[in-house]
C-alpha cells in the first residue's frame, strides 16, 4: 500500500488536477482518492465562501462521505472520472482533524494505493511521496502549507514568466534543492512528474503511521 499526498500553498492552483492527473496516468495503481476541506472562522477553505456551503456539516465538527457521481462537477468527482475506484470527501472545522483521523486511517489501511488532496494531514501521517503546487501568480500562503514546506519530495511550479512572481520571502529556501517540475496550465502532469511518481513508488516502503 502506498500513500501520496498532493498540497498546495492557496486555493485554485491546481491541486485537484494535479491528482486527476496523477490517477489517470497510474490507474494500475487503483487508486482510492481523498479530499480534506477545512473550514472555520466563517470561511470555508475550498472556495472562500461562508461557512454555511456544502462543505459545513450539521453539527459543525467533521464528516466524510464517498463520491458516487461520475460527471466531473465536483473535485471527488473528477477523481472518479479519471479513474479512482474510490473517492472520499472529508469535511472538518479547522483544527477538527485528529477527530476523523481514526476513519480515515481505517480507509487508508483498506485501500491498496490512496491519494490525499491536503496539506494538514501531514500532521498525522508520512506519506510515501509528498508533492506540493506552487503558483507564483497567487500570493497567499496557507499556514498549513508553509509547515510542511520542508517535509515536499517534489514542486510542481507554475511557469513563473506566465503568472508573475510572488513575494513569498524566505519559503522557498526551504525547498531549493528538491526537485521542481515546472508547468504550464492547462496541463498540470506530465511524462516527467508521472515517471518520478511512478519510480518513487516502487522504492517506497509503507509509511503509515
Amino acid at each position: 500500500m502506498a500513500i501520496v499526498v498532493i498540497g498546495g500553498h492557496s486555493r485554485d492552483v491546481g491541486k485537484t488536477s494535479v491528482v486527476a492527473g496523477l490517477i489517470a496516468a497510474l490507474a494500475e495503481h487503483h487508486w482510492t482518492a481523498f479530499k480534506i476541506t477545512q473550514y472555520g472562522h466563517g470561511i470555508c477553505a475550498r472556495k472562500g465562501k461562508a461557512c454555511q456551503c456544502a462543505c459545513a456539516t450539521g453539527d459543525h465538527s467533521w464528516a466524510i462521505s464517498e463520491e458516487q457521481d461520475r460527471s466531473g462537477e465536483s473535485d471527488t468527482s473528477r477523481f472518479l472520472l479519471a479513474g479512482a475506484e474510490h473517492a472520499w470527501w472529508v469535511r472538518t472545522e479547522q483544527g477538527r482533524l485528529a477527530e476523523a483521523m481514526p476513519t480515515i486511517y481505517r480507509k487508508l489501511s483498506e485501500s491498496e494505493n490512496s491519494i490525499v488532496e491536503s496539506n494538514s494531514i501531514l500532521k498525522f501521517l508520512y506519506p510515501d511521496l509528498y508533492l506540493t503546487v506552487l503558483d507564483p501568480a497567487t500570493g497567499d500562503f496557507k499556514p498549513s502549507a508553509r509547515e510542511f514546506l520542508d517535509r515536499a519530495d517534489a514542486i510542481i511550479l507554475h511557469n513563473k514568466e506566465s503568472s508573475g512572481t510572488a513575494d513569498w520571502g524566505t519559503d522557498l529556501d526551504h525547498v531549493k534543492h528538491r526537485r521542481i517540475f515546472r508547468i504550464q496550465p492547462p496541463n498540470y502532469v506530465d511524462r516527467k512528474i508521472v515517471q518520478f511518481v511512478k519510480e518513487r513508488l516502487e522504492s517506497s516502503p509503507d509509511q503509515l503511521g
